[in-house]
């Protein structure tokens, strides 16, 4: 592998696996909250936010964490009164009792406003007005989850960078295809991606407090429990099933700690980390075997959403258990042909799972995506996969891919329309 794609594949997998504190999409909006509110230089007496529609979905019915509570207004409130824009996607992560109990005034005291954006705009787009004394403060954040494209004090303009684009693709002068994803996963230097280690840590965590705490629907702690032995067995696949929901239950339900997370989603990182841990654990692979299978799972998740886009109607969770029945797959012994084959597995079978928001209910949605993962790993080990005389698979795998990408960033976009209409009219 060429050096210059060498080094921006790790500068690649540092820019997109990153720590975040709640669902990714309304902190995001606590985020340019918390910016707006520092070039105002004062606590906003209003404040105002304009949405995407797929930020509105996705931050409908998420908990926020350390708070008992649900949904963007709290987020926003937060971001206001201790949010740190220089934390990123932990911009909450000082908020504390007092802090929360102001946020709870605030919102009584109506002193927020949540609309939806109109106009076209990116499908992640959220813009934070603050406003006192006569002042206002515009903060935007477009294409990504932090990038700022959008910041002014009243007529002083600070960051300009509209219609710049964000995230990652092939103009950025890095083409990832499946086979230099695998070429770096199986050759890198070890010191270069012990990094991802990280990753583990935190998610692994996460599954604890899942496991030990009583968030969402508790489907992590069901599947580990007495109640489901007579069904599942106390296997490898029910371990990660359990452990993989259990860090989506205390995520989803506002647990106050961060999760690593991919492409900009919390989920995504810990479907592309956590079966991959507990499968090396529970099979006893070397810390250098678990490295290179994160590093191959996280990779192929951001390789992926290239194509796919930040927010869809498709459950990112088909994403990043692909990744994830990558990294097992390696684990298992396989090789390169294996894991194309996985991958095209995968594809044909979950691909049109949709995303209906962040909520509890998405440990449910990411038991399926790694149960699924497990099997196609299972089957690709065989040396069988679905051809390309069935369904949108291709011979050509990551053609295979671009077929998966189109459906969810062009095919479903009426499903998406559909799906914000049923959300917003209950």
């Amino acid at each position: 592998m060429e050096k210059q794609d060498y080094n921006d594949i790790i500068a690649l997998i540092k820019r997109e696996v990153l720590p975040a504190m709640g669902c990714t999409e309304p902190i995001a909006v606590s985020l340019a909250t918390a910016k707006a509110t520092e070039v105002l230089g004062t606590l906003p007496e209003s404040i105002t936010v304009y949405l995407s529609a797929n930020i509105l979905k996705n931050a409908m019915g998420v908990g926020i964490p350390g708070t008992g509570m649900i949904g963007l207004p709290i987020a926003i409130a937060l971001g206001a009164i201790c949010g740190k824009s220089e934390y990123g996607l932990e911009v909450i992560k000082d908020s504390t009792p007092a802090d929360i109990e102001r946020g709870k005034q605030m919102i009584a005291d109506h002193r927020i406003a949540i609309k939806l954006k109109q106009g076209s705009c990116d499908k992640l787009y959220a813009e934070a007005v603050c406003e006192a004394g006569g002042k206002r403060a515009v903060a935007i954040i477009s294409g990504d989850h932090t990038n700022f494209v959008y910041v002014a004090a009243g007529d002083r303009v600070l960051i300009d960078k509209h219609g710049a684009a964000a995230g990652v693709n092939c103009q950025d002068g890095l083409c990832l295809t499946l086979g230099k994803v695998y070429e770096f996963a199986t050759t890198a230097a070890v010191d270069d991606i012990s990094f991802i280690m990280e990753a583990a840590r935190l998610n692994m965590k996460a599954s604890e407090e899942g496991l030990t705490g009583n968030y969402g629907h508790k489907f992590g702690k069901l599947l580990i429990s007495d109640k489901k032995n007579y069904l599942m067995g106390n296997s490898v696949y029910s371990k990660v099933l359990s452990y993989t929901s259990a860090a989506c239950d205390a995520r989803m339900g506002g647990a106050m700690i961060p999760v690593m997370s991919n492409s900009g989603s919390g989920n995504q990182g810990i479907a592309a980390t956590v079966p991959v841990v507990v499968y090396a654990r529970e099979t006893g692979k070397s810390e250098e075997q678990l490295t290179r299978a994160l590093v191959l799972s996280h990779l192929t998740a951001i390789y992926i959403k290239q194509s796919l886009g930040r927010l869809s109607a498709l459950c990112g969770c088909v994403v990043a258990a692909t990744g994830s029945s990558c990294g097992i797959t390696y684990l298992m012994g396989g090789n390169y042909k294996n894991i194309a084959y996985a991958v095209k597995n995968m594809i044909a079978n979950i691909t049109g799972m949709i995303c209906d928001g962040a909520k509890p209910s998405c440990s449910l949605k990411l038991s399926t995506g790694v149960s699924t993962a497990m099997l196609s790993a299972l089957l690709a080990m065989e040396d069988e996969c679905v051809t390309s005389v069935e369904g949108i698979v291709d011979d050509d795998v990551d053609k295979t891919i671009k077929n998966l990408t189109k459906i969810g960033a062009v095919g479903m976009n009426e499903t998406d329309k559909i799906v914000l209409d049923i959300m917003t009219d209950k």
